[in-house]
């Protein structure tokens, strides 16, 4: 059980999270899952109407376990793990930063430094994503944000 200050959550029996603590946690799974679904549209969409691999963003995700790895079906599995793990932690770090207030409009400019950071900073270290188009990786990033940001809008709207 944690205690903060003089306020505990958790089980008395147990010390599972219930209540405050744990709906937080909800909203950030929940959003993570459905903001990793939704992120990818603008780039598959993208692949498809230039007649690149719709794969391609994924195995790129994958190099970043797997680095100088080339077989689909190794890197495939590897990008969903990775793709996981970024989706879950970036939802972590939106469901502390952003507003209760205006969420999914804050989420824009956080889903640009996000961006920033993966591309920019991170994945420019990764020849497979480098070559990625960076246009419709940073459309993702927003669709990415922006999902993030409606789920726990709508998530915190249920308990006012």
């Amino acid at each position: 059980m944690a205690v903060i200050g003089a306020r505990r959550f958790g089980c008395n029996v147990c010390g599972r999270p219930t209540g405050p603590t744990r709906e937080a946690a909800e909203d950030v799974v929940l959003a993570a899952a459905v903001a990793a679904v939704l992120s990818g549209i603008p780039s598959t969409t993208h692949a498809l109407l230039h007649g690149v691999d719709p794969l391609e963003a994924s195995l790129a995700a994958g190099t970043l376990l797997l680095g100088g790895e080339r077989r689909r079906s190794r890197l495939l599995p590897a990008a969903i793990i990775a793709h996981g793990a970024l989706s879950l932690g970036w939802a972590v770090v939106l469901a502390a930063a952003l507003p209760r207030r205006r969420t999914v409009w804050w989420s824009l400019p956080a889903g640009l430094g996000i961006a920033v950071l993966d591309l920019g900073v991170v994945g420019r270290r990764y020849p497979r994503i480098r070559a990625l188009a960076t246009g419709p990786q940073v459309l993702d990033h927003l669709a990415y944000a922006a999902s993030v940001g409606g789920v726990l809008s709508l998530r915190r709207a249920r308990r006012l």
